[in-house]
């Protein structure tokens, strides 16, 4: 199985550009599956399911999101009707949507995507995300009711996500984490079989604060407070990090791990 991951989208400029970039993803990864992180599409700030709609009719199979995921409060009851948008599997119970969404290829196979969100300097309220993973993958095996399983791991500290990618390796085909929208340079598969990058990274521009115009968050970083409201996505030269994997059918582990960006 080929399969694409892209980082998180950050804003209509990068939107507009991963759009475009879809043949051209298509035409030299030839994947199975195309998946995105997005939970920053809007203006930086969540999902609408106008610019779901728009991302999956480019092509892109199912949407991730994260810490952001109810800042469009359309999302709230958009998610029900929607499980190719997947929202972390840790969220309380209450919470709409689902954690996971399962894909059935035309040829058969069946793939199973996951975000969780780990919980070191995120302030939220979260389930243990290896508890809640682990009593998930009970019920879910490679090789035997699926032949992969990716798992988004967003979260902020990479030393909780190298716990992560340890505990679960061998369970899942894929641990690649999101949120920082800094790309990291450890992308391997681990001695499990299990493919592991830290942080995919960020679609956006790059000459920014992670995505964001410049001028605010240097503002509240050095002065202690907002010169005026949101962050704004910065619109420059939108740069595309993502990551290409390929797995083995059979087994359900990873055979490749290709960290890629496009300009």
């Amino acid at each position: 199985m080929k399969i694409i991951f892209i980082g998180d989208i950050v804003g209509k400029s990068a939107r507009d550009f991963v759009i475009n970039k879809i043949p051209y993803l298509k035409k030299n990864y030839s994947p199975d599956i195309i998946i995105a992180n997005a939970e920053n599409a809007a203006s930086g700030y969540g999902l609408t399911k106008k610019i779901a709609i728009n991302l999956f009719e480019s092509g892109i199979d199912a949407i991730t999101l994260g810490n952001h995921a109810w800042d469009q409060k359309e999302m709230i009851s958009y998610i029900e009707d929607c499980p190719k948008i997947v929202r972390a599997i840790n969220y309380p119970k209450a919470a709409p949507g689902k954690g996971y969404y399962k894909i059935n290829l035309d040829d058969g196979r069946k793939f199973i995507l996951v975000q969780v969100m780990l919980r070191l300097f995120m302030g939220l309220n979260l389930d243990d995300p290896f508890s809640i993973t682990k009593n998930f993958l009970q019920s879910e095996k490679l090789g035997s009711t699926c032949q992969g399983i990716l798992i988004d791991m967003h979260g902020e500290a990479t030393s909780e996500k190298n716990a992560f990618g340890h505990y679960f390796d061998g369970d899942v085909t894929a641990i690649l984490g999101t949120h920082t929208h800094i790309p990291t340079s450890d992308a391997r598969i681990l001695s499990g079989g299990t493919a592991y990058q830290t942080d995919v990274g960020m679609s956006g521009d790059y000459d920014s604060v992670i995505g964001m115009d410049k001028e605010i968050p240097i503002h509240l970083f050095t002065k202690g407070f907002r010169k005026e409201g949101k962050f704004t996505p910065s619109s420059g030269q939108i740069s595309i990090c993502g990551t290409y994997l390929e797995t083995d059918d059979k087994t359900g582990f990873s055979r490749k791990i290709e960290a890629f960006q496009i300009k």
